[in-house]
């Protein structure tokens, strides 16, 4: 796909040191401002029976202060083996380096030292099986049941627990691998994978276009490839493979859209792997390789706004990038937003609404629920691990902020602006107050009274919600309340609701709305009539599972059983775990996460032990 020169340019020239001087990350220790990393090229092998990546990451470093011979990595539960370095002649030299001790958060600083400036360090190492970023998975937690699995998870800073990296998104490189695998699995990764199409045991792979450490992805297993599109296509296990191109064959109308709102996509290729049920979220963003979670492959395209928020992270975030993690609202939020506007071309306004108020109504119920500081789209982490910056807030609260400014301004000035603003810092990371600086310049300026700048303030540093906030509301939520009240007050049986047509969406409304002292009888109407507890749909399973739960209704829990030990999705097994403890069912609950627990990634293990501790 030919590729806008702007993009381009900016791709290739460099600009992966944008913003740095002005963001400081308290969760790496990268002296970015002596040197930075311009190219990665790692050379691994995969080892199956010891969990392990085995080989060496070059780097290719771009030196800001001429003084300085010292580089500092992040690395987390590595072993580091030996360290080489380049000189200009070529010549390559061994370089002494120091492994801090571990820090629960930020890991270990690796720090190397050279006599003379380096041009590249080559850093031979291996991965640990408890390397946070990664999962490997038996044969017998896949869905082919035949090979084992392994993928990574980068995001926030899990990437130096699979490579020694200046693990920041305030910097930017490119990357380029060669990874060797036994000869009946494929490798994947975020990058071109052209050579992946062949499966023989050796794999390159080339990603042209600087990216920040946390999008370096891979995955490994019993993978098979079918295009959807000439631009898109899918990597899965034999298994799901056709149900997931018949779920996902939207997405290139997806692209297409998103083109025309916000300029020509700009990574070449867009395809999705789709990962076990162990992954522990929705999906991933990785450039040119989303990786997905099979739980949105319902059979009906109900949860497809999912491949449109990792389809709009092209564009917001991985275009567009927070340069710390309490900037995240910088990429959740604006991809939240743009996630709804390609809905809304694709699949009409009315599911775009629908989804606006779900989200929005999420929000509130967490908000209740949260510490007020946590409640600031620019999140202050006192020292805290970045993951725990996800929450609803960057997503949906920063959507109503941007959806807010849309009804002011009007949806074309403020398209004007948001297609600006991606190409103004295209290939670039900002900070929050970058951003507050640059909307003053290019909206509120431009148009003044309109909206203030303390308003702006407000809705970014202020806790909560400001008292203006967009509420979005759904004719059709209206019918399912009226059918609701009828239901509740007697009027009407559960043979009566007009669920006939419902989506999925009004069906979680309806559900999320219900009670929480809903009577054991009415609970069973509902389950007699509809067979909610056996819902295939992940979303609407889970809502019916935290009812119930609330509600003491028994006939769900060999369900839920499975459900909790077949997936591993925090937003879908976290609230439930969390219910269950507070309904007095924490030894059932522990019973189940004790057999489930091996099978969940590391940051859902950590995440539940919490809360059993």
């Amino acid at each position: 796909m030919k590729i806008k020169p702007l993009f381009l340019s900016l791709a290739m020239a460099g600009m992966c040191s944008q913003a740095m001087a002005s963001a400081i990350d308290q969760n790496s220790y990268a002296n970015l401002d002596d040197v930075i990393t311009t190219h990665l090229n790692l050379d691994l092998d995969i080892d199956f029976a010891d969990k392990q990546l085995e080989g060496f990451v070059e780097h290719t470093l771009q030196w800001k202060n001429a003084k300085s011979r010292k580089l500092v990595l992040d690395t987390r539960d590595l072993d580091i083996d030996k360290v080489m370095y380049q000189t200009a002649n070529s010549h390559w030299h061994k370089a002494s380096f120091n492994l801090a001790s571990r820090d629960d958060v930020k890991g270990a600083k690796l720090t190397i030292t050279f006599k003379s400036q380096a041009e590249k360090v080559r850093i031979y190492y291996n991965s640990r099986p408890e390397a946070s970023g990664l999962q490997w998975l038996t044969p017998k937690q896949t869905a082919s049941k035949t090979h084992p699995f392994m993928y990574s998870q980068s995001q926030a800073i899990h990437a130096r627990s699979w490579i020694p990296v200046q693990d920041t998104p305030a910097m930017r490189v490119t990357y380029s691998a060669r990874i060797q695998t036994p000869k009946d699995v494929r490798a994947v990764m975020s990058a071109d994978n052209s050579d992946a199409l062949l499966k023989d045991g050796d794999y390159t792979f080339t990603m042209p276009q600087a990216i920040p450490p946390y999008l370096i992805a891979i995955g490994v297993g019993n993978l098979e490839f079918k295009a959807m599109s000439h631009q898109t296509g899918i990597f899965a296990e034999p298994s799901i493979l056709e149900a997931s191109v018949a779920e996902f064959n939207d997405t290139q109308s997806m692209i297409d859209k998103a083109n025309t709102m916000y300029g020509e996509y700009a990574w070449g290729r867009y395809d999705l792997l789709m990962l076990p049920p162990s992954f522990p979220f929705g999906g991933m963003e990785n450039p040119r390789l989303s990786f997905i979670t099979p739980t949105v492959v319902a059979g009906d395209k109900s949860l497809v706004n999912l491949i449109a928020h990792e389809l709009a992270h092209s564009w917001s975030g991985n275009l567009v990038t927070n340069a710390t993690w309490e900037d995240l609202w910088l990429n959740e939020g604006f991809t939240s937003y743009v996630e709804n506007r390609i809905m809304e071309e694709v699949f009409g306004r009315d599911r775009a609404v629908m989804e606006q108020a779900l989200d929005a109504a999420n929000l509130r119920a967490q908000l209740k629920t949260l510490d007020a500081p946590d409640t600031r789209l620019n999140l202050k982490l006192n020292g805290r691990d970045p993951d725990d910056a996800f929450s609803s807030v960057p997503y949906t609260k920063g959507q109503l902020f941007l959806l807010y400014l849309e009804n002011k301004y009007g949806r074309d000035k403020f398209d004007d602006f948001v297609k600006t603003y991606f190409n103004e810092f295209a290939f670039k990371s900002l900070t929050t107050a970058q951003f507050v600086t640059y909307i003053k310049a290019n909206l509120i300026e431009k148009y003044p009274g309109v909206v203030s700048i303390d308003k702006i303030n407000e809705w970014v540093f202020e806790p909560g919600l400001p008292s203006d906030a967009p509420n979005p509301t759904s004719d059709a939520f209206d019918k399912v309340d009226a059918a609701k009240q009828a239901w509740l007050s007697g009027g009407t049986t559960a043979t009566q609701l007009p669920t006939a047509n419902w989506t999925v969406h009004e069906w979680l409304y309806f559900l999320n709305n219900l009670p929480r002292d809903l009577s054991i009888k009415k609970m069973t109407e509902l389950d007699g009539e509809f067979n909610l507890t056996q819902s295939t749909n992940a979303e609407r399973a889970f809502a019916w599972y935290m009812l119930a739960v609330s509600n003491g209704y028994q006939p769900i829990y060999p369900a839920l059983d499975k459900h909790l030990s077949s997936i591993g999705r925090r937003k879908l097994i976290v609230p439930l775990y969390k219910a269950l403890i507070t309904n007095g069912k924490k030894d059932w609950a522990q019973n189940v996460y004790l057999k489930a627990r091996p099978g969940y990634h590391s940051l859902a293990q950590g995440t539940i032990d919490a809360l059993f501790e």
